[in-house]
């Protein structure tokens, strides 16, 4: 066993080296499938249940993440992240299975498994900050959050080209990108499983002097006590779970809304070409969000990250078809939420104690994926019933409660750098 003198400033570099890796790797294949899974409900079953494709991997991730949670807790993050992937990667396989045989139940139930690795994505960025000293925990955070987007931004529009490269296979139409996606997954599995030593979170925890069996102690129930009774976790929990429904809301109809528009032959192009952005927006600029909440602290950041949600919905929602303007709105919704999640995660993590601190984010994400889930679902039935318009009206509305709860005064700010 290590000294709790043992130097970890090695052990947090290889870790974010391996981090800023698998993060490719998962941004890849997460990317991939979002670009497509709406369309690939759509033409299965309808622009009504088109929402529910990103809602059931929104449920998938937020299902997950309390046995990835419970399995990190116990043994620690590199088992947690490995079961992670390797369940995106049978979602993906399930969803071309889904392809052949033209059932949206279980392309649905694939979606929600390949939730998986939108699960190890996220819990990634908290395994950054186990080991980080104080004042860069932001900024590690948004490294590996930026990582993301080396590989989430370019493959959108490589579905194309994936999509065609497994039609001589005989595989349908939009089977392709999952493949890829599953292909993805596995290999990011393969590096945590064999490389993430030593574990980031059982060496923080050394380092705490909290023995292996009051670690085992961080229930779900223990996390939500913990949470409840900080006002800066609870500010950290609503920041990501907000941010994540305006984001999953609006990003998840606008494929449709396109291919509602004369997009002509060119859907997957012009899809291809916004989601990038988007996904730009959401990782490229993350380290500078990331030093922001270091620099000035993590309440304003949150604040922030609201502003531009609700300029994002009100540029989107007005641009009607018009590429240019959509492409715009959504690169603004990305950049509200990279600031959401770098500065809400960063809060939560520092505000609860190490021995609970993966239930506590597992609770979060929960929550995260809950409320994404929902505004997924929703959405679909908003687009075909009101409209993209009114879809971004009503996102924007779902901000006001966390603005208002980001000027609440709390005794703690000053503390805890918030």
């Amino acid at each position: 066993m290590a000294s709790v003198s043992e130097d970890v400033a090695p052990v947090q570099r290889r870790t974010l080296r391996l981090l800023f890796s698998t993060q490719i790797l998962g941004g890849m294949g997460t990317a991939i499938g979002i670009a497509v899974g709406g369309l690939l409900a759509a033409r299965l079953g309808g622009t009504a249940v088109s929402g529910f494709a990103s809602s059931s991997m929104v449920v998938g991730a937020a299902a997950l993440a309390v046995p990835i949670s419970k399995i990190m807790s116990r043994y620690g993050r590199r088992p947690g992240l490995g079961f992670a992937y390797l369940a995106g990667t049978l979602g993906a396989v399930v969803v071309v299975l889904a392809t052949t045989r033209d059932s949206v139940p279980l392309m649905f139930a694939g979606m929600a498994a390949f939730g998986g690795a939108t699960a190890a994505g996220l819990q990634a960025r908290y395994t950054a900050v186990d080991l980080a000293v104080p004042d860069r925990r932001g900024r590690d955070l948004s490294l590996v959050v930026w990582a993301t987007t080396l590989g989430a931004v370019a493959a959108p529009n490589f579905a194309g080209v994936a999509d065609a490269a497994v039609q001589d296979l005989g595989l349908p139409e939009l089977a392709g990108p999952f493949v890829f996606s599953a292909i993805a997954f596995m290999a990011a599995a393969a590096l945590i499983t064999a490389l993430l030593r030593p574990d980031p979170l059982l060496t923080a925890r050394r380092v705490a002097g909290t023995s292996s069996v009051d670690a085992r102690r961080g229930s779900v129930r223990d996390a939500a006590r913990a949470v409840i009774a900080r006002p800066a976790a609870r500010l950290g929990v609503a920041a990501v779970a907000v941010g994540h429904v305006v984001m999953v809301g609006v990003m998840s109809m606008t494929p449709v809304h396109i291919d509602m528009g004369p997009a002509h032959g060119d859907v997957l192009r012009i899809v291809g070409l916004v989601l990038s952005v988007h996904i730009l927006g959401m990782y490229a600029l993350s380290p500078v969000a990331g030093w922001m909440t270091d620099r000035f602290g993590r309440r304003p950041v949150v604040l922030v990250g609201a502003g531009l949600l609700v300029v994002s919905c009100a540029v989107a929602g007005t641009a009607g078809h018009d590429t240019v303007r959509l492409t715009i709105g959504l690169f603004l919704l990305g950049l509200g939420w990279s600031c959401t999640m770098v500065a809400g995660s960063t809060l939560l993590s520092e505000s609860v104690p190490v021995e609970v601190r993966p239930a506590a984010q597992g609770l979060s994400d929960l929550c995260m994926g809950v409320a994404g889930a929902a505004a997924g679902a929703v959405s679909g039935l908003v687009v075909e019933l009101s409209g993209y318009q009114v879809l971004n009206i009503l996102a924007a509305t779902a901000v006001v409660p966390l603005v208002a709860l980001a000027l609440r005064p709390v005794r703690t700010a000053r503390s805890l750098g918030v």
